[in-house]
């Protein structure tokens, strides 16, 4: 295996030897089947899907690290993971989201047992599933078309682009009916709560003298209030909505890269020609 360069951003030499060392410290134990880069440049060999970091590149900030994300599997029990390396951190994390179902709780821990004895200077994290950016919902919709051990190690070409043209048409669908429900909230909320508003200022200003001008203001404040936070939950879903829609678009696109890149090195380097 070649060493990382830093041909790209001028990235530190030494950050390049870094992530050069754990790749190839990882391919005695497992074979890499893919690599995503953010800001670097690896070369493998032999030769694997090579591609772009879709997740940070498209945030168009500069405040992440150059790192490269690996998938691997698993020699001895054929289970994938994805390897994330920051050098400049001397970080490695064990990202769950993306190879969700495709490894077990034991193997997890078996190859970050490794990794930490093989790379002790390191420091290690799991990146565990988020309920919140709905990390379960998206592998669900991913895997009930197409599984990652197939784009990663399928053959049958023709078979994983008709799954990934369903796929990208559903993430398409899916961003489609978020802004439905995004533009839904939008249209009706402000004026839901200006008439809300009127309404309860007016029929409980009525009861001030019976009740108090403290308490009315109170009621007055809370049922605005309660209304304003109900809204406020369904604008949030629709954007949380539109948000994993975003992702199962991103893991389609990702997808069609890495197959993309093994057609191009299957042509390259046919089975059985060295």
């Amino acid at each position: 295996m070649d060493a990382l360069n830093a041909e790209t951003l001028s990235v530190p030499s030494e950050a390049c030897d870094v992530c050069g060392r754990v790749l190839l410290g990882l391919t005695t134990v497992s074979d890499v089947r893919a690599v995503k880069l953010y800001r670097l440049r690896v070369n493998v060999s032999p030769p694997v899907p090579n591609l772009p970091c879709l997740d940070h590149e498209a945030m168009l900030h500069e405040g992440i690290a150059p790192h490269a994300a690996v998938y691997v599997e698993d020699r001895e029990s054929g289970e994938l993971h994805e390897i994330v390396l920051i050098p400049s951190r001397r970080r490695v994390e064990i990202d769950i989201a993306s190879t969700l179902h495709e490894h077990t709780d034991a193997g997890r821990e078996r190859l970050l047992s490794w990794l930490r004895t093989r790379f002790p200077e390191f420091t290690y994290a799991i990146n565990d599933l988020s309920w919140l950016r709905g990390d379960r919902r998206v592998a669900r919709a991913c895997r009930a078309q197409i599984t990652l051990r197939d784009i990663l190690t399928a053959t049958d070409f023709d078979r994983i682009e008709v799954s990934l043209d369903r796929l990208r048409t559903i993430g398409a669908l899916m961003e489609k009916e978020s802004r439905v429900a995004s533009w839904s909230v939008r249209t009706v909320t402000g004026p839901l709560l200006a008439v809300m508003g009127f309404l309860v200022y007016q029929g409980l200003g009525e009861l001030a003298p019976e009740l108090g001008d403290g308490t009315v203001t109170l009621l007055q404040a809370g049922v605005v209030g309660a209304a304003g936070a109900i809204f406020l939950y369904f604008g949030l879903k629709a954007v949380h909505l539109t948000e994993m829609a975003n992702r199962v678009w991103k893991r389609a696109s990702e997808y069609g890269l890495i197959v993309s890149e093994r057609r191009r090195l299957r042509s390259t380097n046919p089975p059985g020609v060295d």
